[in-house]
């Protein structure tokens, strides 16, 4: 059995389970480490008892560099008792640093796979910070064996123009993983198409323009439409989320949530699935193929882009969703105001005409890549410890 040590940013993260998730049902023995934004350790993920780095705070990129820092010096004693990995799966760039310590901590050459899912602002600056945080990518990554990103926008945009990459990449989107067969639900299935329209808001709460921009629509719509919000909230980026929201009328958080199993339940509630993001606009923002864009579309959901973005690009070329021109309360006002029964329902056949396997993996996948991983694990290594 293949034996993945998974080295991740924060072990609370809903995606690091999911990536588990998709290790333990392809076949892989996986052992976990990383740091936590979270008071206390977090027990166990998917039956792993992670091995606990320590904590970082969202948002605080310089309190972050300390906390690996000193993993960096107490990862051999943290790794000490547990058997050789096969690969080492690196989740952003400072677990990349972290891999060829754990390394040399190790006294091994074990392949190391560098997975990357955001493009991070720093590393896009045109000054000292960026350059450098690139040169240090650059050389981290100079001998990993493959990278695992989201979009090929990604690819696109940063990895080949800027040269950071030389190994092969893998695209594994951000698809919603299947562990049994979902039953479609037929449209008299659901709740009423008619007003109030819900917009479902899921996942990470990160962006204050998308905050604002629903509650001023909202505000404008008088109770047309209504905007459900779940997951975790950035609280680093709302000056009060709870306050905010709060005060709103027609914008309600109602807490986190569990993936996949309450997925089918929180879509159900909803007509519309809000796939924006301003946080980093122009860069990250604009390129990336978000969770919630597969999780509603796999629910029936129907999602709402901005036109000029990877997601819009992707819903246009398989002609689904509801594009904006502009990101203006007006903007969202002259596409959606004008709802009504025959549209809305016709929006939402065409998103559950596509085949499901554009929006969800399933166990084959999962199988499929972790024989890729092993591949991997299984070619001569050219790192040499000396240089971790």
């Amino acid at each position: 059995m293949l034996h993945v040590l998974y080295l991740v940013h924060d072990v609370s993260d809903p995606a690091v389970r999911r990536r588990v998730q998709m290790l333990k049902a392809g076949g892989a023995r996986v052992t976990l480490a990383g740091f936590r934004r979270t008071t206390s350790p977090v027990a166990e993920i998917e039956g792993v008892e992670p091995v606990d780095l320590g904590a970082t705070r969202d948002g605080r990129f310089a309190q972050r560099i300390g906390a690996v820092a000193k993993a960096a010096v107490s990862i051999g004693a943290k790794l000490g008792a547990m058997p050789r990995p096969d690969l080492i799966i690196a989740r952003n760039l400072e677990m990349l640093a972290l891999a060829r310590r754990a390394n040399g901590a190790l006294g091994a050459s074990v392949p190391i796979v560098y997975e990357c899912l955001d493009i991070h602002r720093l590393v896009l600056r045109d000054d000292f910070v960026g350059r450098t945080l690139r040169g240090a990518e650059r050389r981290l990554a100079r001998d990993v064996k493959l990278l695992v990103t989201s979009s090929p926008a990604f690819i696109a945009n940063y990895f080949e123009p800027f040269g950071q990459i030389v190994a092969p990449v893998e695209l594994i989107e951000n698809k919603y993983f299947e562990t049994a067969p979902v039953a479609v639900r037929s449209f008299e299935d659901d709740s009423p198409a008619t007003p109030p329209w819900r917009i479902g808001w899921f996942g990470a709460l990160r962006c204050r323009r998308s905050l604002e921009l629903l509650a001023d629509f909202t505000r404008r719509q008088a109770g047309r439409f209504e905007v459900v919000l779940r997951g975790r909230p950035a609280l680093s980026e709302f000056p009060d989320f709870h306050g905010f929201v709060g005060a709103e009328p027609w914008l309600s958080f109602r807490g986190p949530y569990r993936n996949p199993e309450d997925m089918a339940e929180i879509y159900r509630e909803v007509h519309f699935s809000w796939a924006i993001d301003f946080f980093e606009a122009g860069q990250n923002s604009e390129w990336l193929l978000p969770n919630r864009l597969y999780e509603g579309c796999r629910f029936g959901a129907v999602p709402i882009s901005m036109a000029d973005t990877e997601t819009g690009r992707f819903l246009k070329q398989r002609d689904i969703g509801v594009l904006l021109a502009e990101a203006t309360p007006e903007g969202i006002e002259a596409t959606l105001s004008r709802m009504d029964q025959d549209e809305y329902r016709g929006l939402k056949s065409r998103v559950l005409a596509r085949n499901p396997r554009t929006w969800s993996y399933d166990r084959g996948d999962c199988a499929a890549f972790v024989e890729k991983l092993r591949g991997l694990a299984a070619m001569p290594s050219a790192y040499a410890v000396a240089a971790a």
